[in-house]
């Protein structure tokens, strides 16, 4: 069982890391041309903008889940580094106490802002909902979720190597 919760993770890690990574180069392709089209042709899109900041969303929110399970996190250790073993224990289950809290808040918050926000359109882009707009949040705090549960059940990630399933043998195998 704990292999497979590790495979998923996994999985679910590479696919964080892909779709903010599409995120950030599309937005980097879209706000070039939102600026193409408002000064050098002289009639501005209206679309460009509001997609860069879904894009922006999506890469936040996605890039934190996976900046917390690779521990590339911003994190100041001034003052762990110059504590014991025990009291540095103690205050990484801190920390993961918080994260889980922080997760939870933005699954219940942020699935209330999306359903409250469902029925309203953006202006520019009158096909998308605002609520589709903001699903980033409640998504990016579940696999956060995921993510503080495996650190917690099983260690840190970036001390072993990822996991995936060969489906013909059905036994994990690192890469």
């Amino acid at each position: 069982m704990k292999e497979r919760f590790l495979a998923f993770n996994d999985a679910l890690y590479v696919a964080c890391l892909w779709v903010a990574g599409i995120a950030i180069v599309v937005m980097t392709a879209v706000i070039p041309w939102g600026i193409f089209t408002r000064y050098v042709l002289g009639t501005g899109s209206q679309w460009p903008e509001p997609v860069a900041i879904l894009l922006m969303v999506v890469f936040t929110f996605l890039g934190a889940a996976v900046s917390y399970r690779a521990g590339a996190h911003i994190a100041v250790a001034m003052l762990t580094d110059r504590l014991g073993a025990v009291p540095r224990r103690v205050l990484a289950g801190i920390v993961h106490l918080l994260m889980f809290g922080v997760a939870a808040f933005m699954i219940f918050y942020g699935t209330r802002l999306c359903l409250e926000t469902w029925g309203q359109s953006i202006s520019e882009i009158p096909a998308i909902p605002v609520g589709l707009t903001y699903t980033p949040v409640p998504l990016g705090g579940l696999i956060t979720l995921l993510f503080v549960i495996e650190h917690v059940l099983c260690g840190s990630q970036h001390a072993r190597a990822i996991v995936t399933f060969d489906h013909a043998q059905a036994e994990p195998e690192a890469l």
